[in-house]
């Protein structure tokens, strides 16, 4: 009886968990990502890596090796990872986070106000509602903390 409820609460635990909309948010931009990094991946390796690599010469990056000891390096397979990387990170900074922090800023959601600062006495980062920098141990003024 004790092993039927307590696979009951478990199962009843991982139902509440795996129904989290913060779960379930993320599962789906996992896999929104995936498909946005396939796409990018296909631009970088059919579009913009041979215009890059006609004009050095090469065919494409991925053809690019060195032999080493019979050993063959394909550092052109990393080239095209790293202009992946860039485009996906310009991409995103520019389509996601610029428009996101200028909503934010027309909406005045700006960033909170900082819960530390120097103590005016000997500079140690300590919290704004402390009444005592716990280094030198100076008695600190209401509202000591400088305006943001």
């Amino acid at each position: 009886m004790k092993l039927a409820q307590y696979v009951t609460a478990t199962l009843k635990e991982f139902r509440a968990f795996a129904l989290k909309a913060n779960a379930i948010d993320l599962a789906i931009g996992v896999a929104i990502g995936s498909a946005f990094t396939a796409v990018v991946q296909s631009i970088v390796a059919g579009l913009f890596t041979p215009l890059i690599a006609a004009i050095f010469g090469q065919a494409s990056f991925a053809n690019l090796s060195i032999t080493i000891n019979g050993s063959k390096i394909l550092y052109g397979l990393f080239i095209n990872a790293f202009v992946t990387l860039l485009m996906v990170a310009a991409v995103l900074f520019f389509f996601v986070v610029k428009p996101i922090n200028a909503l934010k800023r027309r909406l005045g959601h700006d960033t909170p106000a900082p819960s530390m600062a120097p103590c005016p006495a000997c500079l140690t980062s300590i919290n704004v509602a402390a009444k005592r920098c716990p280094s030198c141990t100076e008695v600190l003024s209401e509202n000591w903390a400088p305006i943001p």
